[in-house]
């Protein structure tokens, strides 16, 4: 049984950038495209009312007049979830990147690198996986390690017993139990307790226990 190709419908303002990609889209027998546009509002147009065009896949441009294709992505994933998004962008930016995700895109592809990634983007994105160029994915990465060390400081500070104690209440176990584990008092124990929440400047066990998650102290 065949499978029919994935519907795709492409938003660039630039004509001779739609006929390129189409081009390398409709060389591939799974991958066609049902419609253009020259902008985020008209797609979204295009892809609702009574003569709307059915697509399984939006490829869009980020920056275009009228409505960007961010503007248009964040529309689209609240109307139609079920929708995918990939940005196809000449724009190697970090803060594009991140808004990108943020409005639901399953990938974000450069236009020089489009010849090489973008078939491979769309297929992914139709099995509901991420797609992202290499320096994407070293950005992302980056800003993690970032975040890791300005969010968390205290990873440092925190002594071999607190991480003993924190690994205990984030598996659940009471004070009185960690006081008979560590052979400690429990007013100790609660001191420790009281200590870390301090540290990680946090409020309860939950984030306590998802410290622990993210710190690999336990197994999610």
């Amino acid at each position: 049984m065949t499978t029919a190709p994935t519907r795709i419908l492409l938003a660039d303002d630039h004509a001779l950038v739609r006929r390129g990609v189409r081009l390398i889209l409709e060389g591939e027998p799974d991958l066609t495209v049902v419609a253009e546009a020259a902008d985020g509002a008209e797609a979204i147009a295009l892809l609702h009312g009574a003569d709307a065009v059915e697509a399984d896949l939006v490829v869009l441009d980020v920056a275009m007049p009228r409505m960007t294709g961010l503007q248009a992505a964040r529309e689209l994933s609240q109307r139609r979830p079920d929708l995918r998004i990939l940005f196809l962008t000449m724009h190697d930016n970090e803060q594009y990147l991140f808004e990108a995700l943020k409005a639901g895109a399953a990938g974000y592809v450069l236009k020089s690198l489009a010849d090489r990634d973008l078939i491979q983007a769309c297929r992914a994105a139709m099995r509901g996986e991420p797609f992202l160029y290499p320096g994407a994915v070293s950005t992302l990465i980056r800003t993690y390690l970032d975040q890791a060390r300005t969010e968390r400081p205290a990873d440092a500070v925190l002594t071999p017993r607190e991480e003993e104690i924190l690994k205990l209440v984030a598996e659940g176990h009471s004070s009185r139990e960690i006081a008979d584990i560590l052979v400690i008092s429990v007013k100790t124990v609660d001191r420790h307790r009281a200590n870390l929440l301090a540290k990680l400047g946090m409020k309860d066990r939950l984030q306590l226990v998802r410290y622990a998650i993210r710190t690999g102290l336990i197994e999610p």
